[in-house]
């Protein structure tokens, strides 16, 4: 799934404390957009799997769950939103097609890297790639709630992620495409360092 997807989702998982402690809400709100996002920051360094563990986020997330609940405070909630932000995206990750530079085609066997039990899992059913029109409909659906509920900043955060979401799908076949165009043009010296999604790759036939 793209990240404006996985950031929403995030965001939405802070709802309930709008009734249950709304003076904790904002912080709740942005540190599940901030746990949302974070895995997705080893784009370029082991994507899906430098900063993306559905089992110790899961874990973690659990642990902290139950210490907010003993003992809510800004630190206790945004810990736990954080946590269980990043664990839904590990784990959502598995759900959005395979870890390639096109992943409409169906060629990989990576999803998510499980460092639990040291394997990568496999896509499974469910948004076709990141950017498809499905996982443009789970944005617009994640974010309808939330434009409801807050307002302010907040309110601007999910419009404008929507926004990037909206442009993402339009461009997303366009841009891999561009890579691949591109990647042959990157001097030997650097291609160490590219994704291994981009090894190999050149423009479709």
């Amino acid at each position: 799934m793209m990240l404006p997807t996985h950031v929403l989702a995030g965001m939405l998982l802070a709802a309930p404390l709008v009734r249950l402690a709304p003076e904790l809400a904002a912080v709740g709100f942005a540190a599940g957009f901030l746990g949302g996002l974070f895995p997705d920051l080893d784009m370029y360094v082991g994507h899906r799997k430098t900063l993306h563990y559905p089992v110790y986020y899961s874990a973690a997330g659990a642990v902290a769950l139950v210490v907010a609940l003993a003992a809510p405070s800004a630190v206790t909630v945004a810990a736990t939103l954080f946590l269980l932000g990043a664990a839904l995206h590990s784990v959502s990750d598995m759900y959005g097609g395979g870890l390639e530079l096109r992943p409409w085609e169906g060629n990989s066997d990576r999803a998510v890297y499980d460092h639990y039990r040291g394997r990568w899992i496999a896509p499974r059913s469910g948004v076709r790639y990141d950017g498809a029109a499905e996982d443009l409909a789970l944005s617009v659906g994640l974010s309808l709630p939330l434009i409801y509920l807050l307002d302010g900043h907040l309110r601007l955060a999910v419009l404008g992620t929507l926004l990037v979401a909206a442009v993402y799908t339009v461009l997303r076949r366009h841009l891999a495409e561009l890579a691949a165009l591109v990647i042959p043009l990157v001097p030997a010296a650097l291609t160490p360092y590219l994704p291994d999604r981009y090894a190999d790759e050149g423009p479709c036939e």
